[in-house]
């Protein structure tokens, strides 16, 4: 070709480009945003469809931004808590477009697409699932100190938040805490599950997630089509939505403790970043004690996470990453003291020890030292209490391919260990009869031994002590792999979708338990010492033996496992008319598990190495690294959900959904002996059926669902009461939620009344432990001054039974929390919230089922934490 065509053609082409630039016109586009009572809407987010280009509205409601463009746009407005609205703009020769929008009150959000446990988006009001929806401003306003406070609003959940930033028991509409954990409900992570089994000993979910400014929304589906839409979830799931950068705008918010020691800083930033793509960036760090008395800085660590879209005319690509590296305590049962009848107990606190504010933590224990897993002298911080960290790495992808084709597909690794350590009181009472348990468990005789404290010798002659068993337990690796894709068609009534999951999840945790002696005391409590009445002292710095001896030297155990699981899933989505949804849908879920399994060996051990072979080292529990029992079984299962929704106008609607799931046991389902039991059967059944009523008034809205579940359970272990429980269950109820308005006041609320009976076993025709009938919550807050907010809420229960026997009754209880929130300036607020406002006692959980009428009992229960308060302060931009 010769040289001046080239030119030619370069010059054309040059000429086409900017024709095309030139015929772009850059608009201003602005107005506002208010609802129906003419009540501006600041936080509103305005964006054009389909791109990256918008704003949020300031304190007037009021908005603006820049566009590039021509021909026909849709402008969207959105607000939480009202029905979205669009406007078509015609990008003509006036540069300057003023568009307003009214917004409905929306209280439930029936007008929100959900993406949770769904095969196809839909709004609430269309769909035949129970779903809430909660934004950071909604969960703040029941001052949250950890995740699973954030859960105790959402209707049909039970959240024993006593625990802390983790290791919380977590129960779905009677659907039992059978070991611990949340074995039938998975928490998520934009859409994929942070571990694969939600009751992993020492390594729940909520350990491995933290809530966050990052955090866009939270959708909690209960029952319904959760079993088929992702694995091991067959009562629900709960997911973490995090925030893209639709539009440009951030926050900083420093948070400081008032009545305690914490400090936390969260950031968050995010928007355009030209060439359809837009990011989000933030995060959080703190330090601190913590709302309970520890002793030392237990708070330490943060979070940092990330996203990047690409947009494009038929969809969008999205990389991810999360780094999680924090530290914080985990609290376990506490000693407190009973006396009256099991029917009419009076709990009180035991010794020195408040059950609301203390912790069994103390500077006087610090460290644990020990033999390793491998054989290897270790010496770890107790200060590392729950300790995750993790590395995740994500993409995502969803397209319309054309001709009513669509397919998604999301995936992630995370590269996840850490640590778990926290002391638990393995026994309480009398100084006299753990002096008999400690002589019984080393076969030793104690008579006429002494006591004195560890840290200064001193003698000890307290009525009451305690011993501990460090749970000292090593995260080795806790990795995973996940991945689902999905394929749809849509036709003109019908949508067909096909799907396949697969995951790979490592388990690979050593337990490595030691034993000491403490007194029963409240802020840094001492560890005691023995000596024998021939002057021979049996323990060191109050620790009395390497391993559990009390408990038959259990648990000394190493567990290495690869879970290995596919699941290919189909749905089918009707619509035979513009009112009615019918949809179906099935899973079926394989797994194939291998690895080893190391108990314990005890013997003669020189542990500090000086030669010597003290008292506490002539027996000495190790993992037997000699023994590798294999972990060897496979299981298979069957998952369906059907449910149709009639939508009887525009404001209300009806649903019914039949369901069967299943849930899958992993290291619960070996006992940690030498040598490992296999337990047998590790799938666990529920088959439920769900009916429920949609309804919006002008002011507000409800919903009303009634359920019906019924458990088969087989065996699972449970560390801290050393058994293996097995039974059926068969739940009944009914769970409502509302949302009303009146002017300035807001008031909503969540009520949950189950009727659950054990049907199997030695307890059959018992309540499950723990399951109260009535669980609920009640939010009222008031707007004022324009950008200012203040409120209170409720959350609580009815009595419930500490154990399946049904002796014990633990009260039920009430907590009270408060907020204000002051608007100072544009896009700055200070804000004061108070968690248990009146220092409520409500008892979560108690070890022992049943107390002696008539005498003093000595019981390990855990408490909710008692008041805290916290002052912060904000900028949004």
């Amino acid at each position: 070709m010769k040289k001046g065509s080239c030119l030619t053609i370069i010059a054309i082409l040059l000429c086409c480009i900017t024709s095309d630039v030139f015929a772009q016109q850059r608009y201003l586009i602005s107005g506002s945003v208010i609802d129906t009572d003419g009540n501006a809407l600041a936080g509103a987010t305005v964006v054009i469809k389909g791109t990256t280009s918008g704003s949020i509205t300031n304190l007037d409601g009021r908005y603006s931004f820049q566009y590039t463009g021509q021909g026909e746009v849709t402008l969207a407005a959105s607000f939480v808590g009202y029905s979205p609205q669009e406007k078509i703009l015609q990008l003509g020769s006036d540069s300057e477009i003023e568009a307003d929008f009214s917004l409905a009150f929306d209280a439930l959000g029936l007008d929100e697409l959900i993406v949770t446990g769904v095969a196809n988006a839909n709004s609430k009001l269309e769909s035949s699932v129970s779903i809430t929806t909660l934004t950071p401003a909604s969960f703040a306003q029941t001052a949250p100190r950890t995740t699973a406070e954030i859960f105790r609003t959402i209707p049909g959940i039970r959240s024993e938040a006593s625990g802390g930033d983790g290791n919380t028991n977590i129960s779905v509409r009677g659907v039992p805490i059978s070991a611990g954990g949340a074995k039938y409900l998975q928490l998520q992570e934009d859409g994929l599950p942070v571990f694969l089994f939600g009751d992993i000993a020492f390594a729940t979910s909520d350990i491995f997630m933290r809530v966050d400014q990052t955090i866009g929304r939270i959708e909690a589906i209960r029952g319904g089509p959760a079993a088929t839409q992702a694995t091991n979830s067959p009562a629900g799931i709960i997911n973490f939505i995090s925030k893209t950068g639709v539009v440009q705008g951030g926050s900083i918010s420093t948070t400081l403790g008032l009545d305690y020691n914490t400090t936390r800083t969260d950031f968050e930033y995010g928007g355009p970043a030209g060439d359809g793509l837009n990011f989000h960036i933030g995060g959080f760090f703190r330090s601190g004690e913590g709302p309970r008395r520890t002793g030392y800085t237990a708070q330490r660590g943060g979070q940092l996470k990330a996203n990047l879209t690409k947009n494009f005319e038929s969809g969008y690509a999205r990389l991810y990453f999360k780094h999680l590296n924090d530290r914080t305590p985990a609290y376990m049962p506490m000693p407190i003291q009973v006396t009256g009848t099991n029917a009419d107990p009076t709990y009180e606190n035991a010794g020195g020890l408040d059950a609301t504010r203390d912790a069994p933590h103390s500077v006087f224990l610090s460290s644990n030292f020990g033999i390793g897993s491998n054989g290897q002298r270790r010496r770890i911080n107790v200060s590392d209490g729950m300790h995750p960290k993790s590395q995740s790495f994500g993409a995502e992808f969803v397209f319309d391919l054309g001709d009513g084709w669509s397919v998604e597909n999301r995936g992630r690794f995370a590269n996840n260990s850490g640590r778990f350590v926290a002391p638990f009181p393995s026994a309480f009472g009398t100084t006299e009869d753990m002096m008999t348990t400690i002589g019984d468990a080393l076969e030793r005789d104690l008579t006429g031994a002494t006591l004195t404290y560890a840290h200064d010798g001193t003698p000890y002659t307290n009525e009451l002590s305690q011993v501990i068993h460090l749970f000292d337990t090593e995260l080795k690796d806790f990795s995973n792999i996940v991945n689902d894709f999905k394929l749809s068609r849509s036709f003109e009534k019908v949508t067909l979708s096909a799907g396949y999951y697969r995951a790979l999840q490592t388990i690979n945790m050593a337990w490595l338990w030691n034993s000491y002696l403490m007194e029963v005391e409240g802020d840094n409590a001492g560890l005691v010492d023995i000596t024998l009445a021939d002057g021979t002292t049996i323990s060191e710095s109050g620790q009395f033996a390497y391993g559990v001896p009390v408990w038959g030297n259990c648990c000394q155990v190493e567990y290495n496992s690869n879970h290995d699981l596919s699941a290919p899933y189909f749905a089918v989505n009707l619509r035979p008319t513009d009112n009615l949804n019918i949809d179906g849908s099935v899973r079926f879920d394989k797994g194939r598990v291998r690895g080893v399994g190391s108990g314990g060996v005890e013997g003669e051990l020189d542990v500090n190495n000086d030669g010597v072979i003290s008292p506490i080292e002539e027996n000495v529990a190790v993992v037997d690294q000699a023994q590798k029992n294999p972990v060897n079984f496979e299981y298979d299962y069957v998952s369906y959900s059907f449910g149709a929704n009639l939508k009887l106008s525009d404001k209300q609607a009806v649903f019914s959904r039949l369901s069967r799931g299943a849930s899958a046991k992993a290291d619960r389902a070996i006992f940690p002996s030498s040598p490992y039991l296999f337990l047998g059967n590790p799938k666990d059944v529920i088959d439920q059926f769900e009916l429920g009523f949609k309804q919006r008034f002008n002011t507000g809205g409800l919903f009303i669902t009634g359920f019906y579940a019924n458990t088969t359970e087989e065996g699972g272990f449970e560390a801290t009461t050393q058994q293996v429980i097995e039974n059926d269950y068969r739940a009944l109820g009914v769970e409502l939620e509302g949302s009303f308005r009146f002017g300035d006041f807001d008031i909503r609320g969540a009520f949950t009344y189950t009727d659950a009976e054990i049907t199997s076993g030695d307890n059959e025709g018992n309540t499950p432990r723990r399951q109260p009938n009535l669980l609920y919550s009640l939010i009222s807050s008031y707007r004022f001054a324009g950008n200012s907010t203040i409120g209170l809420s409720m959350i609580g229960q009815t009595d419930a039974h500490a154990q399946d026997s049904n002796e014990l009754v633990i009260p039920g209880y009430s907590m009270v929390n408060g907020f204000v929130d002051i608007g100072l300036t544009q896009g700055l607020s200070l804000s004061l919230s108070a968690n248990n406002l009146f220092d409520t006692f409500g008892i979560t959980e108690s070890e022992e089922g049943s107390i002696t009428e008539g005498q003093v009992n000595y019981l390990r229960v855990r408490s909710v934490t008692g008041r805290s308060v916290t002052a912060s302060v904000r900028y949004s931009f």
